[in-house]
């Protein structure tokens, strides 16, 4: 029996916690617990038969954080020696039923870029070291767990994918409200993961069981693939001095029966989840119902936060970013003029589109270059997904691998060549791809003929494992300047494909090429469009023309609940002449440009508009009355989840863009004294995403931060807060097996330090643990401690 077999015939049953276990036998703070692979196999080989013992299918190798970026040239003794452990302990178990050994793969604790300075590619290259390493020594499948960004989810799925022919599991870290940090919901993760081929998906870590089945039912919903839930035993507590967790063995497998019963395939635990758990979830499994997973038929793509479905209402796909019959977009193509590209998404986001479509083809710059780089950008400053469009395959297969999510491809056509180039990328990269309706004869005159080439594109699709609503159908919008008829044999091509339950797309402006006032004429084609089925248009989103035919159509079909969004439209009409504003029109002055520019994220910008602003206004008033108001904003949406971290981070750099216009026109005297901060990931923990985002936000908002980096012993701590004479220090922890050298850390401060204050953040705490280590305060978000750190210094 396969491990896929397995996965499908009834439920697999996982392990537990690896680096509790490790701790209970021994591992100090600081250890690394993969170190034990080499120094202590027998005790990792034992807490690998209990799980078996207990009932587990498949064990997870001690390789959570075996990478290159920690273990070096030692990196392939330490995965060699724990593969070995788990083979051993699995041949000893497999004649009782058919064990399995996964590759554990964890976060690299390093932010990819832009958010932080690892590069894409660097990332999926680490990966893949420790994915050959693992094929090599014989695992059964690849495990990559705990990843708490899709970003880094998708450079370890790539790694995993190109590198070996194993099973692939993925599971994320959601928090309370359903998220990733960086802000995916789990309609995003399915999509983007689903598109690659992962073979098993789902969630583990952060959560309890009971708080994990919200986001299990969201899963559910939309997956095609067999979900795996491994939840940590409650949340942490301190007892009696020793750690602990809060939900016993009989609870967690009475809830853990109730999420198998909802669906889901795979299940085991995470931290403070020993054998005694898993043994009881084997018991309780024994009396639920297996589900087998049905494939759902959602057309979805996604960006890094968020999902957009194909349903009822019409989704609009915003064409700005494109030089066709563009003077001034060519123009910043060729000047490599980012900011003006940039704009252009911005303006389109804010005029309501849904996707943004990116084409940079221009015969005078490397397209596949260029748009790589404008995907990462764009996704920098808007969270709206993208449709990658190139008639290069090699220009799609750079935007697509480079893109954070399901990105719809922009197109494939009937012609058997251009199948063979574009189907692969969107089979390995996941995808909507849209489909034109032309193939090796040309464009067909009649809407049956069109239909009949849209069949023949499915079909060949299939033939990549590519399903049917992973297709949307272009019926192609043609002048009827030029044919009479054109127009109506589009809109009956569409409503033929919608009556066989094909998404259709349209770039509808192509219908009016040649007359004058384009608008009214494509404006109209637009509204019998949608009337004939039509699932997502092509369009200028700053017509007015098109704005009222969409939104007039939502309100009469009732797909706009009490006409909310066209009340709004209107009320937005009545205060402006037209949408269509042009540029001049639409600067704004410099004071609203620069915390505009901040709030969005856009760099330049804010540089631009704070040095004008500067030319007229004092220093200090910029920064106490425009760029920390802009920061707070942004601040505040991050605190109400209606903004996320990427969107936070590139506000954060923008903001540093305008204070650095500041500085060169600030007087000494005028300088305000920087309150210290010591920040630091303690010993044994090599992870500083978290403390790299508060040192960000800290600095933008001050304060000077002394950055002592990770894996930094308590002594040093002390040491530096001493020197320095500091009044905070904050202290960051990612694992459980780490957490105690937080509290080492934290009882030196007080004993030696006893005036300094404490903050911890980190994905194992809570609370009350927080406080049970002797920490002042516990920031569960990276904004959470800059209020602190304000509540200390009495700033505000």
């Amino acid at each position: 029996m396969t491990v896929i077999e397995k996965l499908k015939s009834g439920f697999t049953l996982l392990d537990g916690g690896m680096g509790t276990e490790l701790q209970k036998l021994g591992l100090l703070p600081g250890e690394l617990p993969e170190s034990w692979n080499i120094k202590n196999p027998d005790a990792v080989t034992e807490i690998h038969k209990k799980y078996f013992a207990a009932g587990s299918d498949i064990v997870a190798t001690n390789t959570f954080g075996a990478n290159s970026l920690k273990f070096g040239d030692d990196l392939k003794n330490i995965i060699s020696a724990a593969v070995k452990c788990a083979k051993n302990a699995a041949k000893e178990y497999s004649a009782e039923k058919p064990r399995f050994v996964g590759l554990d793969i964890g976060p690299l604790g390093k932010m990819l870029k832009p958010l932080g300075d690892l590069d894409f590619e660097e990332a999926v290259e680490i990966f893949a070291k420790t994915v050959k390493i693992g094929a090599e020594c014989g695992v059964d499948l690849i495990m990559i767990e705990t990843m708490n960004d899709a970003y880094e989810t998708k450079a370890a799925l790539i790694a995993a994918k190109e590198n070996c022919n194993l099973p692939v599991f993925v599971t994320n870290v959601y928090d309370e409200s359903g998220k990733l940090m960086t802000g995916a919901d789990p309609l995003a993760m399915v999509a983007m993961l689903e598109g690659m081929g992962a073979d098993a998906l789902g969630l583990n870590c952060s959560l309890g069981p009971a708080q994990m089945k919200k986001i299990v039912a969201e899963l559910l919903k939309y997956s095609s693939t067999p979900i795996i839930v491994k939840p940590n035993a409650g949340l942490p507590v301190v007892r009696n001095g020793k750690t602990e967790y809060d939900v016993s063995p009989a609870e967690f497998a009475a809830e853990m029966k109730e999420i198998a019963n909802m669906g889901a395939a795979a299940l085991g635990g995470c931290c403070g989840t020993n054998p005694e758990y898993i043994a009881a979830l084997s018991n309780a499994l024994n009396s639920a119902e297996f589900k087998e997973i049905n494939p759902k038929n959602y057309t979805v793509v996604s960006s890094y936060t968020h999902g957009v479905v194909f349903e009822s209402k019409p989704i609009l796909i915003g064409e700005r970013i494109n030089p066709t019959g563009k003077k001034r977009f060519k123009q910043a193509l060729i000047e490599n003029d980012m900011p003006y590209i940039l704009n252009e998404g911005v303006r389109q986001a804010d005029a309501g589109v849904d996707i943004l479509d990116v084409n940079v083809g221009l015969p005078e710059i490397d397209e596949a270059g260029f748009i790589g780089r404008t995907v990462c950008e764009l996704q920098a400053i808007t969270d709206l997904p993208l449709q990658i469009d190139s008639a290069l395959p090699d220009a799609l297969e750079k935007g697509l691998r480079l893109y954070n999510g399901k990105a719809m491809i922009n197109s494939v056509n009937g012609k058997k060549d251009n199948m063979d180039a574009v189907f692969p990328l969107a089979a390995k990269y996941g995808g909507l791809v849209v489909a034109l309706t032309l193939d090796e004869s040309g464009i067909p005159t009649t809407a049956e003929e069109r239909v009949k080439i849209a069949e023949k594109i499915i079909l060949e699709a299939a033939k990549y494992g590519i399903a049917q609503k992973d297709i949307i159908i272009d019926p192609l919008a043609m002048a009827v300047s030029a044919d009479g008829s054109a127009a109506t044999e589009t809109l009956k091509a569409v409503k033929l494909l919608s009556q066989k339950g094909i998404k259709t797309s349209l770039g509808v402006s192509n219908v009016s090429f040649g007359l004058p006032n384009r608008d009214f004429i494509t404006s109209s084609f637009f509204t019998l469009a949608l009337q004939n089925g039509l699932s997502a248009a092509i369009m200028n989103p700053h017509s007015a023309e098109m704005q009222k035919a969409y939104h007039c159509y939502l309100a009469l079909t009732g797909r706009d609940e009490a006409c909310a969004d066209y009340i709004e439209f209107a009320g937005k009409i009545a205060t402006a002449t037209t949408l269509a504003v042009s540029d001049a029109k639409s600067e704004k002055s410099s004071a609203e440009g620069a915390k505009d520019a901040i709030i969005k994220g856009l760099k330049t910008d804010a540089a631009k508009k704070t040095a004008e602003l500067l030319e007229v206004t004092e220093p200090m008033e910029v920064i106490n009355n425009h760029i920390i108001p802009a920061l707070d904003e942004v601040g505040r949406g991050f605190e109400n989840k209606t903004i996320y971290l990427p969107q936070l981070l590139m506000s954060a750099d923008a903001a540093t863009a305008a204070f650095d216009e500041v500085k060169k026109r600030i007087k000494t005297a005028e300088g305000v004294k920087k309150e210290k901060i010591i920040l630091a990931t303690v010993r044994g923990d090599i992870h500083d995403i978290g403390k790299n985002i508060v040192k960000v936000l800290l600095e933008n908002y001050g304060f000077e931060v002394l950055d002592l980096g990770r894996d930094v012993p308590p002594e040093r701590v002390v040491e530096a807060a001493t020197k320095n004479n500091v009044k905070l220090v904050g202290l960051s922890a990612l694992m459980t097996t780490t957490v105690p050298a937080m509290e080492q850390t934290v009882a030196l401060l007080k004993q030696k330090c006893p005036t300094v204050k404490t903050m911890v953040g980190g994905a194992v705490l809570t609370k009350d643990y927080a406080a049970a280590i002797g920490a002042d305060f516990y920031g569960k978000t990276a904004m959470d401690s800059v209020r602190y750190a304000e509540q200390c210094f009495k700033i505000k």
